[in-house]
């Protein structure tokens, strides 16, 4: 009786653990790992619009001098790739299970593009008037692109989940853009806001999405201001 008795109460304590294990897996919550740092590589890809488009400009359409039309799409694609590095894991006493991560990140962002008139149809003319002038009249596919680098704070909420939301309040941008503008400047400064969320998959791996908005202070008199949303992919370490 005894020997049964035994046997039953490890089968019941298997059992047991077998139930919380499997309640912690369809409710996301496994317990954070002690070694985890919060250190994480990213790469990412989504869809991306600008506010306003480049067209009817100098090195973007040519101002449309043969009537081929404007370069004036604002939606685009990006790729790109972030390191998170890990701060603190109470955002310094204040919020107790909340992280906090230092982000560093380089995005390129490609519009859609047109063929159009532009700059390799355009010379200096020998005849009056002088100046510039239409040499070619056959027009070509005309780039569009934009290189973004971060460095932005980042709030990772509810930690020992395996769902983790997150937020960036504000984070710093610099841009490049091409072709550049009509004063040849193609430098510019902003800041992003952006929030997202992370599930853990297997072991380091995490899939989530982000969205988020680009301001610019629009330094190359161009408007530079653009919306992301996308899925990532991040390994911790």
């Amino acid at each position: 009786m005894q020997v049964r008795a035994r046997r039953g109460r490890s089968i019941g304590a298997k059992c047991a653990a077998v139930a919380i294990v499997l309640a912690l897996g369809v409710c996301g919550v496994w317990p954070a790992s002690a070694e985890e740092t919060g250190n994480m590589v990213v790469f990412k890809g989504g869809f991306m619009r600008l506010d306003s488009d480049r067209s009817n400009a100098l090195f973007t359409d040519a101002r449309n001098p043969l009537g081929e039309g404007l370069n004036n799409s604002q939606g685009g694609w990006y790729v790109g790739a972030w390191l998170d590095q890990g701060l603190t894991k109470d955002a310094w006493g204040l919020l107790k299970g909340t992280w906090v991560v230092g982000e560093i990140g380089l995005q390129f962002n490609r519009i859609s593009s047109k063929v159009v008139t532009n700059t390799n149809n355009i010379g200096v003319g020998t005849s009056p008037p002088a100046g510039l002038q239409v040499t070619s009249t056959n027009p070509s596919l005309q780039q569009l692109t934009m290189v973004t680098i971060d460095i932005a704070p980042k709030l990772k909420f509810m930690e020992g989940s395996a769902f983790r939301p997150w937020l960036i309040p504000v984070g710093l941008d610099i841009h490049v853009i091409s072709p550049p503008s009509n004063q040849t400047q193609y430098l510019d400064v902003g800041v992003q806001f952006g929030a997202g969320f992370e599930y853990a998959v297997w072991k380091a791996i995490r899939l989530g999405m982000d969205a988020r908005y680009h301001v610019t202070a629009n330094m190359t008199n161009t408007t530079n201001s653009y919306m992301q949303v996308g899925p990532y992919v991040g390994i911790a370490f």
